[in-house]
């Protein structure tokens, strides 16, 4: 109708707040989503809460912005993934999608943030950013991935922002994909022509004493040090199948290696 104007998309928000229950556990005092972003408790293992986020609606769409924030307090063990994949739309309007994903860690707090694939579908336009905040004796293990265009679909546009500060040391890095990214995205010194691509956050306390080593875990995979007790895997791979893998090899040579721990 003359006058109206366009929706100005979803705003949506989920927050998950973890606490030492005093007995051993894991209580959650504050379980909250709204619109798309349903939040359900599920069977925890021992001392860890487990949660999953529900994707009630389709989307991120464009001119969308979804925020979840998840706090494991110190002392907490929790777990955090997602019943299904985010796929990324273009929506009515020509404004982009936001998903900010907030996280923090106390000490001798664990946190796993271990959701589904993102899925940049053509014709999407998505600005994703993780910041994570991390107390010295924290224990992280975070995983992205990342899957541009559905099968035999062109990607949309994709930009994944992480910020990740621990102990006075800060990673902090971008990557941008598809229509409009800066050249050289899909170049050999990007993505190579792989339209799967994630990481892996691990940080455990005795990183600090003996780091992994930098080390190239076959085609397509490596880990790197980071300053703090913290570790950086990224890997590429043609499919979201082959990346899932190629994160778990790394994941459990990190396991194997001299420096063990819980994650």
């Amino acid at each position: 109708m003359v006058g109206m104007t366009a929706p100005a998309g979803v705003r949506a928000r989920a927050r998950v707040l973890a606490r030492d229950d005093g007995r051993g556990g894991t209580a959650l005092p504050v379980l909250e989503g709204e619109g798309p972003l349903t939040v359900r408790r599920t069977r925890g293992s021992g001392s860890e809460a487990r949660v999953l986020l529900v994707g009630a609606m389709s989307g991120p769409l464009g001119g969308d912005h979804f925020t979840v924030t998840a706090e494991a307090a110190r002392g907490a063990r929790l777990r955090v993934g997602s019943a299904a994949a985010t796929l990324a739309l273009p929506g009515q309007t020509k404004t982009g999608a936001r998903y900010d994903v907030r996280l923090a860690v106390g000490d001798d707090a664990e946190l796993r943030w271990l959701p589904e694939q993102l899925i940049s579908a053509g014709g999407s336009d998505l600005h994703v950013t993780t910041r994570v905040d991390l107390a010295a004796t924290a224990r992280l293990l975070l995983r992205e991935e990342q899957v541009l265009g559905r099968s035999g679909e062109e990607p949309g546009r994709l930009t994944s922002r992480l910020t990740v500060r621990i102990a006075g040391s800060v990673l902090e890095q971008e990557l941008a994909c598809g229509p409009g990214a800066p050249g050289g995205w899909d170049g050999p010194a990007g993505l190579a022509g792989h339209r799967a691509v994630g990481q892996l956050i691990v940080a455990r306390p005795e990183f600090a004493a003996a780091p992994p080593a930098a080390r190239v875990l076959g085609p397509g995979a490596a880990v790197m040090p980071l300053a703090g007790p913290c570790a950086l895997v990224t890997a590429v791979a043609p499919d979201a199948l082959r990346l899932r893998r190629l994160l778990d090899e790394a994941l459990a040579s990190l396991d194997r290696g001299p420096s063990t721990g819980a994650l």
